[in-house]
């Protein structure tokens, strides 16, 4: 069965507790409860967690420009590939998460316990945001600060934001040594350090063994092709091989 069939349909245990826990009980009412006293394994909990919590911070997020529109909408379905029949279930879960009085902050703060041994997990859920704030081709202030704070509850610093945001709206001079995190002084060794370093923890499967589902893959390679990209650009610059 899918991930969202897991988590709309109430057939496997989800035993988050917290915030997320407690958002989808409103949505799965007593199904919820019943799963309370089940098993999950460790992977399935992640991932459900990491889905649950991509939609309700991205609802957030997709209000923070004051408008929740259908190209926001839509692109959180191709973060996942949402396929066709359970798409009305996950409106239903980004649609609660919309009118949720409580704000961001919570889910944040879980996530971030959550993946605590796993940035690039939590760096793979900023991603979709990313891609969710884009998708009506305004990058809207309120949206760069809303961000900004995830980033800052998940544990990166302003520079890891800054490398991060880089890889999806650009810096001002499109700086590849920014997307991947080094200074324009660094040596051939560190670049090339830096460089396998953000491949290996950004590697599709390495992510799916953390916690991050099989529907949330393509974004890992679009992360890939964007890290891919960066490193060319500063070897041709280099001559390196």
């Amino acid at each position: 069965m899918s991930i969202w069939g897991k988590i709309i349909g109430g057939t496997a245990g989800f035993a988050l507790g917290g915030p997320l826990g407690a958002l989808l009980g409103g949505l799965a009412g007593h199904a919820f409860d019943r799963m309370r006293g089940t098993q999950t394994d460790g992977d399935g909990t992640k991932q459900m967690a990491f889905t649950i919590g991509v939609i309700v911070l991205g609802a957030k997020m997709a209000k923070a420009d004051g408008v929740v529109t259908k190209d926001e909408v839509q692109a959180f379905r191709e973060v996942f590939h949402v396929p066709p029949e359970e798409v009305k279930n996950v409106a239903r879960v980004f649609d609660l998460a919309k009118k949720d009085s409580q704000g961001f902050e919570p889910y944040a703060q879980q996530l971030a316990g959550m993946f605590r041994d796993n940035p690039a997990v939590l760096e793979d859920l900023l991603d979709g945001l990313f891609h969710i704030a884009k998708a009506d081709n305004v990058y809207h202030p309120a949206e760069n600060e809303f961000l900004q704070n995830v980033a800052s509850i998940f544990g990166f610093s302003e520079a890891e934001f800054d490398r991060i945001r880089a890889g999806h709206v650009g810096t001002d001079d499109s700086d590849p040594y920014t997307i991947l995190g080094v200074p324009r002084d660094a040596s051939d060794d560190d670049v090339k350090g830096r460089y396998r370093k953000l491949i290996r923890e950004h590697h599709p499967d390495t992510l799916i063994a953390q916690g991050v589902p099989q529907e949330f893959v393509d974004v890992a390679n679009e992360k890939l092709a964007v890290i891919n990209d960066a490193y060319d650009r500063i070897a041709k610059e280099r001559g390196l091989t």
